[in-house]
């Protein structure tokens, strides 16, 4: 199995290139001149691309095929006091730049909207925002010239004193929305609330793509012993995932693989917290199960030493090849794992 492996957002290797400079509101309205406000949003937010597009040539030139952009890339793009404000007209060729370059050298790129885009909420205004953010992104990635196959990856939301009903209520919000919004969504098992069983009866119902986080699950795994995992859920998330390149008519799994969600625990009394960098144990374990049955995969690492992270896995995973553990690195992004036998 072919496992691209990548980070989020920033990276540590280069200096002043912050994806998620931004403005708050508070600053902004101090400002006399409301339209010398805009522009000067638009110019941090085209620093944003910039640092992203050079964020992006790293990772082209690394090895690496998978990046999340930050979420943060337009400062109070979605702030209701600025509603009237359309800043993609100034920012049209900054975002066309990012896409092209991310198409031209197979990059793989998402986005994960925050923990306040909940479409399981009771809250019509919470929905309502929710809506507004995901648009956001969606838009940003249609600036890019990025088709459907590029997510944006969320969670089910909270359970509100009742996760069945929340769960149905998920389903019958989310199948509300456009299919402009819709076909653009991922959905992810979380560390409290929704397990990965739960996550992805919710995903096969909605019709999403699910992305398994090992490390949510191993915090959250329910009653979900190793076998369901492995023999049981893990197969009918590959479904999913097949189901969407179908949709997409793509022929090959190389095109749309599945993707799952790797970290650490930050420590024993701070489990759910994630650690500087990634132990290659129990991410190979999954992957090794996963080999059995999956020719490519995506692992998108979430650790707080972002691309440094994952040069630290590689040459740990590089440790494991010398000592004949079925393992071969192929780059700086790209392993190949051996299935269990």
């Amino acid at each position: 199995m072919i496992v691209r492996l990548g980070f989020v957002a920033m990276s540590l290797q280069l200096e002043n290139a912050s994806p998620s400079k931004t403005m708050t509101f508070k600053n902004f309205s101090k400002l006399d001149d409301r339209e010398a406000g805009i522009r000067k949003l638009e110019r941090i937010a085209e620093e944003n691309l910039r640092s992203t597009l050079r964020i992006l040539k790293l990772c082209k030139a690394s090895g690496i095929q998978m990046y999340r952009f930050s979420s943060k890339l337009i400062p109070l793009a979605t702030h209701e006091e600025l509603a009237d404000w359309n800043p993609f007209v100034a920012l049209a060729p900054a975002f066309l730049e990012v896409g092209e370059y991310a198409k031209q050298n197979n990059i793989r790129v998402s986005f994960h909207p925050d923990h306040f885009c909940v479409f399981s909420t009771p809250r019509p205004e919470v929905l309502a925002n929710s809506e507004r953010d995901l648009m956001n992104h969606v838009l940003m990635l249609e600036a890019m010239g990025l088709d459907e196959a590029t997510k944006c990856n969320i969670h089910i939301g909270g359970a509100y004193g009742d996760k069945a009903v929340a769960g149905e209520r998920f389903i019958r919000q989310f199948s509300a929305l456009s299919p402009r919004l819709k076909h653009r969504v991922t959905l992810e098992n979380d560390d409290k609330t929704f397990n990965a069983r739960e996550t992805l009866a919710v995903a096969e119902q909605a019709g999403v793509p699910m992305v398994l986080d090992i490390h949510h699950h191993a915090v959250n795994s329910g009653d979900i012993e190793d076998d369901e995992l492995y023999h049981g859920l893990w197969p009918r998330i590959e479904r999913t995932w097949a189901k969407e390149r179908e949709r997409l008519g793509y022929a090959s799994a190389s095109q749309l693989p599945p993707k799952i969600h790797a970290s650490s625990p930050k420590s024993l009394s701070d489990p759910r917290g994630h650690a500087d960098f990634v132990e290659a144990g129990p991410l190979v374990q999954f992957l090794r199960q996963a080999a059995r049955s999956c020719e490519y995969l995506d692992c998108m690492l979430e650790a707080k030493s972002k691309d440094e992270a994952l040069i630290k896995l590689i040459e740990d995973l590089k440790q494991l090849e010398a000592a004949e553990e079925g393992i071969k690195v192929l780059d700086g992004g790209r392993v190949e794992i051996a299935p269990v036998h």
